[in-house]
């Protein structure tokens, strides 16, 4: 476990705004990810299941994105290719463009194939983006010639994360960022902020043990589980809420599985 030694904490304010994103017309039943453990120069293919849940024919297109996000809620979808761990490069996949019938379904076919580079090594991933096209849209098949039309039209696209694995390789480190003690209506909470600065993907569940000034345990308190993939950074919230005004010893551990363990300890101080 490596760790690194304790700081004070003094209770602020914060605000966090979430995005809220409704979904209609089109699903992916697949799923969301898809991950494949491959070796350098071999090649796969899959399927990305997609389903109509409405009564008209919907109209969608396919395209590629690189991905990246931080702990401060920032994503970036950039230029596919770019990002020096993307694969999107690898991946071809067809239709590009399709029309689901009303209440049926139809299918995205991939072929990933990783170039025979022995340098090449952990995680690599990207986006295949999913995105409906309203029947009111510029870019709709449908669309009546010579017809301009104005409006507002809700725009849905999923995006799919397809991660490429080489084989078991890759360093993994996990990096504690910044931390903050929060102070939010009559609650608190730990914030902390972790970057993934090694070559895999990894999926910490993160928990803190706090300690009284005796030393005393005064429990475990989970703080959930989130993916980071490297270069990327995450946010992790821990309620503290019941605990009383006081000192503790907190030893914040992000578990990784099996032997990647990543700790920090600090010294909390409740007002």
């Amino acid at each position: 476990m490596r760790s690194k030694t304790g700081i004070i904490l003094m209770g602020l304010f914060f605000c966090l705004i979430m995005p809220c994103v409704s979904v209609a017309g089109v699903s992916v039943t697949s799923g969301l990810t898809y991950e494949k453990e491959i070796q350098a120069g071999e090649t796969c293919q899959g399927v990305i299941q997609l389903r109509n849940t409405e009564e008209d024919p919907q109209e969608v297109k396919i395209y590629q994105t690189d991905y990246l996000f931080y702990s401060d809620g920032s994503n970036i979808y950039g230029e596919p290719g770019k990002d020096p761990r993307s694969n999107a490069d690898w991946i071809t996949f067809s239709p590009h463009r399709l029309t689901i019938p009303p209440k049926g379904t139809s299918q995205v076919n991939y072929t990933l194939e990783v170039p025979d580079d022995k340098t090449l090594t952990g995680t690599y991933w990207s986006m295949i983006m999913i995105e409906g096209i309203s029947s009111s849209s510029p870019e709709a098949a449908r669309q009546e010639k010579d017809k301009i039309t104005f409006g507002i039209s809700q725009v849905i696209r999923y995006g799919a994360q397809m991660i490429t694995q080489i084989g078991d390789t890759g360093t993994r480190k996990l990096k504690f960022l910044k931390t903050r003690l929060l102070k939010e209506d009559k609650g608190r909470i730990l914030q902390l902020d972790i970057e993934n600065i090694g070559e895999r993907l990894l999926r910490p569940a993160l928990w803190a043990e706090l300690y009284d000034q005796k030393g005393k345990s005064i429990g475990k308190f989970e703080g959930g589980k989130l993916s980071v993939y490297p270069t990327t950074s995450v946010r992790f919230r821990i309620d503290l809420s019941q605990l009383p005004k006081g000192k503790y010893k907190a030893l914040v551990v992000a578990d990784c599985g099996g032997n990647d363990l990543f700790g920090a300890t600090y010294t909390l101080k409740f007002e």
